[in-house]
């Protein structure tokens, strides 16, 4: 079969575009061509590509007949408006998460998009974290026997980030700025929860920035809870599982990030795998009742993998990755979740 590739432009040029995005599209030339990028400034902070048109003429780029998809990477509150100019263009769109400020609003755009015959979806890179993939494979060996708890942390220790804002914004909260990539590992495995109890805070004070979240969501006897802070010296375990016959302590983070960062890209043979040291414990009892500890070997995960099912979707029509239900249900845990918070700040002391 010859493969038809897409052509894709991107809106927005920052850190998404440039190290979450195209280092991946890279690796699959077969499948992806780039052809645009919008900038709304001509100030680089990145590289310039020669083989990239770089524009501030957005008409002009959804006017492309050569484009087919496009993909924002901007910041939350330019989401609705682009997404919306995309599919107007007749373009499929893939964009960045926090996908949108509400559940109306993606319920708009997805519509708009069913009605036009394109393709709307979120992207959810950290369903293809190692750490993630690593935890689901041992919840499938069954040597955990019943899943009872889950606990999963993004944890930071940059108190000055929070400090540095006087004021709360969506954009800046870190419930939807990063349970965007927890709750959707929770959603696309668990599926919907029974409940979900929320506690959201403001640690410097009422009305200051959101930089804490603890969800806790129920599925009969199992409880997976989220949790992050922005003021934690020693980060916990990335996930902790515990089942009735054992548990999994996974202490490290998927590393294709910190690959990233470090310019170290996806066409190196050992990007983003976990060494040795990074392995996760699983910890049961062997049949005399004494304590086994065994490393995991990790997962590869490969954010690359997005792009290969968006291809298969858009130009193959295989089943959606990212169903639209699943991101309409994270929107309505986040929604949930700020509410939480601006009701604390009313009966704060």
């Amino acid at each position: 079969m010859t493969t038809q590739p897409l052509t894709l432009a991107y809106i927005g040029n920052g850190k998404s575009t440039n190290r979450y995005h195209l280092p991946f599209v890279d690796q699959l030339p077969h499948l992806f061509r780039v052809k645009s990028v919008y900038v709304r400034h001509f100030n680089f902070a990145w590289p310039k590509r020669p083989d990239i048109h770089y524009s501030q003429d957005l008409a002009a780029i959804l006017a492309d007949p050569e484009v087919d998809l496009v993909v924002i990477t901007t910041p939350l509150d330019s989401h609705y408006d682009y997404i919306k100019q995309a599919l107007l263009a007749g373009k499929h769109v893939l964009c960045e998460k926090p996908f949108l400020a509400t559940a109306q609003e993606a319920r708009e755009l997805f519509g708009l998009a069913e009605a036009l015959g394109l393709h709307l979806e979120c992207y959810q890179n950290r369903r293809y974290d190692s750490d993630y993939l690593t935890s689901l494979a041992v919840i499938e060996s069954g040597k955990l026997g019943d899943l009872l708890e889950v606990e999963m942390h993004f944890d930071y220790y940059r108190p000055e980030v929070p400090q540095g804002q006087e004021t709360f914004t969506l954009n800046s909260s870190f419930l939807y700025s990063h349970a965007c990539h927890t709750l959707d590992q929770v959603i696309a495995y668990f599926g919907r929860p029974d409940r979900v109890v929320y506690d959201v805070r403001s640690l410097l004070g009422p009305n200051r920035m959101n930089d804490y979240f603890d969800l806790d969501l129920y599925y009969g006897p199992l409880k997976v809870s989220v949790k992050s802070s922005y003021f934690r010296l020693e980060e916990r375990p990335s996930f902790q599982l515990y089942g009735s016959k054992g548990s999994f302590i996974k202490a490290s983070k998927d590393r294709q990030e910190e690959d990233l960062k470090a310019f170290y890209m996806p066409d190196q043979p050992d990007f983003g795998l976990d060494r040795p040291e990074h392995y996760g414990i699983l910890s049961s009892l062997d049949q005399e009742g004494r304590l086994v500890r065994q490393a995991i070997q990790s997962q590869r995960g490969d954010y690359g993998r997005v792009y290969q099912a968006l291809y298969a979707t858009v130009r193959e029509g295989a089943p959606r990755r990212v169903q639209p239900q699943e991101t309409l249900l994270q929107l309505e845990i986040l929604e949930a979740g700020i509410a939480s918070l601006k009701a604390s700040w009313q009966v704060a002391p």
